[in-house]
């Protein structure tokens, strides 16, 4: 699939927005302070930037509202109309921060929940196409889950955590840790599966209609020049790049975010500066990851022009 920037960026802030507004809501962090007042209005900016990002992907902007009508068939309308009625109890918590120093548990719980249902609505728009394998899978709901939660939970700890005295430890700090490794864990058994699957049962002589007559293979491909199928649903990326940028993804996503929070955990007084550079380093991991997400799904539309062979150019 062609990874569009607009979703890239859409998918990205508004997990770590929602990530961020779940901890919140959960009733982390003093609503009195100055910080927390910061968090709740950043983390309604992301996810506000998150959702205007969504629309440019369209192909008439100004017909966005239009989307929410079909929310009794189509997870993108239930994305859509889960964003609005969440603003409602994530907006009342954050005025309740921002005016009255105040929370409400009840009301964080509902918006908590709220937000993770959006979330869940937004991996179930890729997780529900069954002509792409990859996605049709659980993995995909965890991953999208857990890398929400996962950047949400160190943008908790990387700039709204004040440095600990010398001997202590931030418990935050280790659950960053653990949320951190569990999202790749779900993300490493997506790319297992994704690579098992490959174009699930359908076969080139399934898509071109002439399996009847025996085995199908590509002599020359349908026309020479690109169309909009070839551009959007059979991107291509050669195999060496995709390697390339998957080891890059692990490194800024996984393994240095770790061992900042690693360090941050050995050295208390210096957690502010560690766990930010986990979130800047965990953040441009992510959107690699995403990148990756889209250029590698394999849609089965791709069969008719012979595959992997015709999606991934000679060396």
């Amino acid at each position: 699939m062609h990874p569009a920037a607009s979703v890239i960026a859409f998918t990205t802030l508004s997990g770590l927005g929602y990530g961020l507004a779940f901890v919140l809501a959960l009733g982390h962090g003093n609503p009195a302070a100055t910080s927390t007042k910061i968090a709740w209005f950043l983390a309604l900016t992301l996810i506000s930037i998150g959702l205007l990002c969504s629309t440019l992907h369209l192909g008439n902007p100004q017909r966005a509202w239009r989307a929410f009508s079909q929310w009794r068939s189509s997870w993108l309308s239930r994305e859509g109309v889960m964003a609005v009625l969440t603003f409602i109890p994530l907006t009342l918590l954050a005025a309740m921060s921002i005016f009255g120093d105040s929370f409400n548990l009840a009301l964080g719980y509902v918006g908590g929940i709220m937000a993770a249902v959006t979330v869940y609505c937004t991996a179930k728009i890729y997780n529900s196409l069954r002509t792409i394998p990859q996605w049709h899978s659980g993995w995909t709901i965890a991953t999208y889950l857990g890398f929400s939660l996962s950047s949400g939970t160190l943008a908790y700890v990387g700039l709204f955590r004040k440095p600990l005295e010398e001997g202590r430890t931030d418990v935050w700090t280790i659950v960053a840790l653990g949320i951190l490794i569990a999202a790749w864990v779900f993300k490493f058994m997506w790319v297992q599966n994704a690579a098992s699957v490959g174009y699930g049962k359908s076969t080139m002589e399934s898509a071109t209609g002439l399996g009847h007559i025996g085995k199908v293979r590509l002599l020359e491909r349908p026309h020479a020049m690109g169309n909009y199928l070839t551009n959007e649903m059979a991107f291509r990326v050669a195999r060496r790049h995709m390697n390339l940028l998957w080891k890059i993804c692990v490194l800024l996503g996984l393994v240095l975010p770790a061992v900042c929070l690693a360090l941050a955990l050995a050295a208390p007084a210096a957690l502010t500066f560690f766990s930010f550079v986990a979130l800047i380093t965990h953040m441009l991991g992510l959107l690699v990851e995403r990148w990756l997400f889209f250029a590698t799904a394999r849609h089965a539309v791709g069969l008719y022009y012979g595959g992997d062979a015709a999606l991934v150019p000679a060396e």
